[in-house]
C-alpha cells in the first residue's frame, strides 16, 4: 500500500484524535509556533472523563486552561519554561517545573521522562511521505520518535523546513486542519536598549557566528549590526531581525567553521516574513536541540558570540536570569548552553545584558548580594561580558575586587554610591 493510502486510513476528526489520550498518561505539547491549539482545546474539553493527565509544555503561550484550579483532578501541568499563562499555577502548586539545560532534553525525553502522547503540527508531507518538523525540531524530534502515541496535525500554513523529518507512518492518527500560525512581532525598543545594542555590536567582528536569545535587547543588537560583514548564525532560535540582516548582506554564513553557508537553529520565532523565508529554504537547517545546543558542538564554531538577557547580577558576577525574588519566573532555555559553548570556542565571547534598574529606576539590578533564596542561573565561573546601558565589562580573568569595581562602574549612577558602600562593608573592595 502506498503511503497516500496509509495516510487516508489514519485521518480522523479533532475529537477522535484526542480520544486516544487515557487517564494517567503524560501528554507533551509542541512549543511556540508548533502548538496545536485546536487539538489542545479539544483535549481540555475531555476533562470530565480524564484523571491525572500530565500536560507537558515548554515555551507555551496559548491559553493554559489545563492549569485552572477546577481542572486540577484531570490535568497537572509540567514545564521547563514558565510564562504569564502558567506561572501562577506553578506558584499555587498545580504545576511542576523541571530544571534542565535545553541541550539535555533529547536524552531526558528518551531515557528519563518519555511522554506517552506527543501532539504536534507538521506541514504536508513530501512525495515520499516524509514530514518536516516545520518551525520546531527542538525536542520534537525525540518525542515524535519515542512517544507511544503520535497525534499529528497536518497544517498547510506551516512552512516546510529542512534538517529533520519523520515518516508519516509514525503517526497514530492524523488531523488535516489548515490553521493560521500565530505571529510574534519583533517589537520596539527604547534608548537604553539601543545603547546596549551598540555596545554589543562593538564587540562583534566581521565573520563572527552569533547566537541571540529572546527579547528587546537581542532585537536592538540585530539593528546595530548593519555595518558588519559575513556574520553567521548558529543559535537556539531565529527571529525576523536575522532575515533583515541576511537581505542586507550582513549575514552570509560563509565564514562559519561548522555548517558553512547554513543558518542553524532548533526553532523559529517570528512573523510571516520569517515563515516565508524559511519555507523550502535549503540554507535554513532546523535541527534537534542536542545538535544545536550541546556546548561541545557550539564550540566547534570559531569566533562564536552568544548574546542573552538576564535579570540580576551581584558584585561577585553571579547571574539570575530565570527567577525573581527566589520564585521561578521563566526558564533557562539555552542560555547556559551557549555561554559555555561560546567560551570554549576559538575567539569566542559570551555576553549577558540587562537594564541597570527595575521598577521605574528605583531598584538596581546590580546588587551587592543576591537576595536570600535567589536561583543562580549562570555561575561566577562561567560569566564573561556583562552589559548595561552604561557600559560593558569583561569579568573573565578578573579578581573578586576587580569584578565588584567593574560592575559598580556600569550600574546606574544613582545607585553607585550605595553599591560602593555595601561592597566595602562586605569586604569586596
Amino acid at each position: 500500500m502506498e503511503w497516500q493510502e496509509r495516510y487516508k486510513g489514519k485521518l480522523v476528526s479533532v475529537d477522535e484524535a484526542v480520544g486516544v489520550v487515557e487517564s494517567g498518561e503524560k501528554v507533551m505539547i509542541q512549543e511556540a509556533h508548533g502548538e496545536a491549539k485546536t487539538l489542545l482545546a479539544a483535549l481540555i474539553r475531555r476533562a470530565p472523563e480524564l484523571r491525572d493527565v500530565t500536560l507537558m509544555t515548554h515555551l507555551h503561550w496559548g491559553p493554559a486552561d489545563y492549569a485552572k484550579p477546577e481542572l486540577a483532578d484531570s490535568f497537572r501541568g509540567w514545564s521547563c519554561f514558565l510564562g504569564d499563562n502558567n506561572r501562577r499555577a506553578y506558584q499555587e502548586g498545580r504545576m511542576d517545573f523541571q530544571p534542565i539545560f535545553f541541550y539535555e532534553m533529547v536524552d531526558f525525553y528518551r531515557d528519563i521522562n518519555t511522554p506517552d502522547v506527543f501532539i504536534m503540527q507538521a506541514p504536508p508531507p513530501d512525495e515520499d511521505g516524509m514530514c518536516s518538523f516545520g518551525l520546531n525540531a527542538d525536542y520534537s524530534v525525540i518525542c515524535a520518535q519515542r512517544a507511544k502515541k503520535l497525534i499529528v496535525q497536518i497544517n498547510p500554513s506551516l512552512p516546510f523546513t529542512y534538517g529533520a523529518s519523520f515518516p508519516l507512518d509514525r503517526a497514530t492518527c492524523i488531523v488535516a486542519l489548515d490553521e493560521p500560525i500565530p505571529e510574534v512581532p519583533a517589537g520596539s525598543f527604547g534608548a537604553a536598549e539601543r545603547q546596549m545594542g551598540q555596545y554589543i555590536a562593538d564587540l562583534v567582528s566581521d565573520g563572527d557566528t552569533l547566537q541571540m536569545g529572546i527579547g528587546t535587547v537581542p532585537n536592538a543588537v540585530l539593528a546595530a549590526l548593519t555595518g558588519k560583514k559575513d556574520l553567521g548564525i548558529h543559535t537556539e532560535l531565529i527571529s525576523d531581525g536575522v532575515v533583515d540582516l541576511y537581505r542586507a548582506g550582513v549575514i552570509t554564513n560563509r565564514r562559519k567553521t561548522l555548517y558553512p553557508g547554513k543558518f542553524v537553529c532548533n526553532f523559529l520565532l517570528g512573523s510571516r516574513k520569517l515563515f516565508e523565508f524559511a519555507h523550502r529554504n535549503p540554507d535554513v537547517l532546523v535541527l534537534p536541540v542536542d545538535q544545536t545546543n550541546d556546548p561541545y558542538i557550539i564550540a566547534q564554531n570559531d569566533h562564536m558570540v552568544s548574546i542573552n538577557s538576564c535579570l540580576q547580577v551581584d558584585l561577585l558576577g553571579q547571574v539570575v536570569s530565570d527567577s525573581l525574588g527566589g520564585r521561578q519566573y521563566s526558564g533557562v532555555g539555552g542560555q547556559v548552553d551557549f555561554i559555555r559553548g561560546a567560551k570554549r570556542s576559538k575567539g569566542g565571547k559570551s555576553i549577558l545584558v540587562l537594564r541597570s534598574t527595575a521598577k521605574k529606576g528605583t531598584v538596581s539590578t546590580i546588587v551587592p548580594q543576591l537576595p536570600l533564596g535567589s536561583i543562580v542561573t549562570v555561575s561566577r565561573y562561567d560569566v564573561q561580558y556583562i552589559c548595561t546601558e552604561y557600559g560593558v565589562v569583561d569579568l573573565h580573568g578578573a579578581t573578586v575586587r576587580q569584578r565588584a569595581k567593574m560592575l559598580i562602574g556600569i550600574a546606574h549612577p544613582d545607585h553607585r554610591a550605595e553599591l560602593t558602600r555595601q561592597a566595602q562593608a562586605l569586604g569586596l573592595i
